[in-house]
């Protein structure tokens, strides 16, 4: 009786760690999505301890990118460096200086639905004082270095967080967290998450090429898978589902009872006042409301999209 006791429980041991490993190797798999849920940047946390370069790391932003491009579950938009040399073109063709029909000018930026922001889960006791002194000059040395925010690095642990925020209605949609050891790094090589040249390819070669890298990018992932899980839910089309842009009048106007201009008007418009549409619309008369919640008709050759 001891004996098949024993056997059971050998292997109902087996079956949970069976189940454990699955799921972490599941984990070190990007999703792919059937269809972009939407356009997406990148940014660093304002706030956030430069820890990356003490570890000679690039950004996580980079890492990031990694995952959204090999998913396809967002369309990248750039809003760094690639952005910035982008301007510089458009300021060639605002003076002038570019050849005719080169055709760069206002208007052709696709606009970033979303932004996703990596960080770290929290900023522990060591995060401060004597630990952040540590980074001058790029460095983390000593004991004091060891644990920044959700990172151990002498242990090899991170704690991290994803959070992606609606750029219209500022809305923050969703958040993730994910965490990862140096006993998961394994998963990671089997399933050849660290295998392909994407990383090197965006400039986060030293994610899969050092040890605290794979940590990070496993607790990342982690974070990003079960971010993608709870998006699904996201409209098809991001910029109709919000509130429409506010309008601003530019001219001196009526806001009118119906779109066919007849009886009295709700009220006179004066110019830089904004007005909000409801979304319907006749022809060039718009249905809208002021800022006071009286509803009415404007004509929209009278007014402009507010900035």
């Amino acid at each position: 009786m001891m004996v098949a006791l024993m056997g059971t429980s050998g292997r109902a041991e087996a079956q949970r760690q069976s189940a454990q490993d699955q799921r972490k190797q599941q984990t070190a798999e990007i999703p792919v999505c059937a269809k972009p849920l939407g356009s997406i940047s990148v940014f660093e946390p304002e706030d956030s301890v430069n820890w990356w370069s003490g570890q000679q790391l690039p950004a996580p932003s980079r890492l990031i990118k990694v995952f959204v491009n090999k998913s396809r579950c967002f369309t990248l938009v750039d809003r760094g460096a690639g952005m910035a040399a982008a301007q510089s073109e458009r300021s060639l063709a605002a003076a002038g200086d570019l050849r005719g029909g080169s055709n760069i000018g206002k208007g052709q930026i696709k606009a970033a639905d979303y932004v996703m922001i990596p960080d770290l889960i929290s900023q522990n006791s060591n995060a401060g004082g004597s630990a952040i002194s540590g980074l001058i000059g790029g460095l983390v040395g000593g004991n004091a270095g060891s644990m920044i925010g959700g990172l151990n690095f002498k242990k090899k642990t991170a704690d991290v967080v994803l959070t992606v925020t609606d750029v219209r209605s500022s809305e923050q949609v969703a958040m993730a967290e994910g965490s990862a050891k140096k006993t998961d790094i394994g998963w990671g090589a089997s399933g050849r998450l660290f295998t392909g040249s994407e990383f090197g390819a965006a400039g986060a070669g030293a994610y899969a090429n050092t040890e605290i890298g794979q940590v990070v990018t496993l607790a990342y992932l982690q974070a990003y898978t079960d971010l993608i899980a709870q998006l699904g839910g996201l409209p098809d089309n991001a910029s109709a589902a919000n509130a429409t842009q506010a309008l601003r009048v530019t001219k001196p106007a009526r806001l009118l009872a119906n779109a066919n201009g007849s009886g009295a008007a709700v009220r006179s418009l004066d110019p830089d006042m904004l007005l909000y549409p409801t979304g319907n619309k006749e022809q060039l008369m718009w249905e809208v409301e002021d800022e006071l919640g009286n509803r009415g008709w404007v004509n929209s050759t009278l007014t402009e999209l507010a900035k």
